[in-house]
């Protein structure tokens, strides 16, 4: 069984939005290395706490972290920064791991932004246990499980369960002459099990991925004054290149 952790950055709205681009992350464990990753990320945790005095019981939460946050106030703002970046070298550094990656440019669109991310998503995280082109670990028959942060729940429900039954995708233009196919989700099994962030450090991690993968597209000044906007280039080894061939580090542009 694959897990997929997901979480968002920016948001999808099109009206009156102060943000141009939506950003999904899923952070993909297979089941037989979940409670090693799990365990070593405790001790990265404490680790932490030891350092720059982050409690275990204080949530990770990228934008937050560096424009509101709140009791950890009593960090540094070059020290919160750095946490940011030692949490990216940790993931970087797992190589049963793998991260996929959606970027919707909002700018002259009119579908629901929200639904086109999220489909994209499922169908990369789909195709990828299909074709066993994830890294690590995998049984003789593996299946996949969504676990969001909190969102629109009921919404990513009906997406979901939709594509189980009607999956049009296009054709690959060198293999068919044009037209579709219904491709029914097959490896993605039960409703996406929601997560609060604030309640698992692996959805804290992803939420991590997202802000800096948006960071590519729009950085904010103190990132960019800090050098820090491009360490989303630091995951490069535990990327899912194979989600999109478009794009050299495999990010789903739409």
């Amino acid at each position: 069984m694959f897990l997929m952790y997901v979480d968002e950055s920016g948001d999808s709205g099109l009206i009156k939005s102060p943000v141009n681009y939506f950003v999904l992350s899923g952070l993909v464990i297979h089941e037989l290395r979940w409670r090693i990753l799990l365990d070593e990320l405790i001790e990265f945790r404490r680790y932490l706490k030891n350092s720059k005095g982050l409690k275990l019981r204080e949530e990770i939460h990228a934008s937050e972290m560096i424009n509101k946050p709140g009791d950890l106030r009593r960090i540094k703002r070059n020290d919160r920064v750095d946490i940011m970046k030692k949490c990216i070298n940790w993931l970087a550094s797992k190589g049963d791991i793998s991260i996929i990656n959606v970027v919707v440019n909002k700018r002259n669109k009119t579908e629901d932004v929200f639904e086109l991310a999220w489909k994209a998503l499922i169908q990369r995280f789909e195709n990828t246990i299909r074709k066993r082109n994830f890294p690590g670990p995998q049984n003789a028959d593996d299946k996949g499980l969504i676990l969001p942060d909190k969102t629109d729940d009921k919404k990513l429900q009906i997406i979901l369960r939709k594509m189980r039954r009607y999956n049009q995708i296009p054709n690959t233009q060198n293999l068919y002459a044009g037209g579709s196919r219904n491709l029914q989700l097959e490896f993605i099994i039960e409703d996406p099990f929601f997560k609060d962030s604030s309640n698992s450090y692996f959805t804290q991690m992803t939420d991590l991925i997202a802000y800096f993968v948006r960071q590519q597209y729009e950085p904010n000044n103190y990132m960019k004054k800090k050098g820090a906007a491009n360490y989303f280039l630091k995951l490069e080894p535990v990327i899912c290149k194979v989600a999109s061939n478009k794009h050299p580090l495999g990010i789903v542009e739409l």
